[in-house]
């Protein structure tokens, strides 16, 4: 059974870079042809795509976000990891972690993020 667990803090300061990661169970985040996506979700803005690696670990981000974010893999530890820069109050959101990157069949149960000093 395919399992995605998100981690990271539930607070942090604007200006900071965000970390989170995701630690995947049941499957190899190398098997072939899996997509491993980060997406969030505000009252704002809704459901958002934010960035993925593939399992040859190519990233691809959302255009508005490519300069401040960062998705990297540590397949020892079978876990994908979000950084996000120079966060501001906007960002503030559910997190979640997913398998694929256009459709998603396996989802994290979130994590809160808020940004505020």
């Amino acid at each position: 059974q395919v399992q995605l667990q998100e981690s990271g803090p539930g607070l942090v300061k604007p200006s900071q870079t965000l970390s989170l990661t995701c630690i995947v169970s049941g499957v190899s985040i190398t098997a072939n042809y899996h997509y491993w996506s980060w997406i969030r979700q505000s009252p704002e803005k809704g459901l958002e795509w934010m960035g993925a690696i593939g399992y040859r670990g190519d990233t691809h981000y959302m255009e508005s976000l490519k300069g401040r974010t960062s998705v990297s893999r540590d397949t020892s530890k079978n876990q994908f990891t979000l950084q996000l820069s120079s966060v501001a109050p906007e960002d503030t959101a559910v997190y979640y972690c997913a398998r694929g990157l256009l459709e998603y069949d396996f989802w994290g149960q979130g994590t809160q993020v808020t940004v505020s000093s």
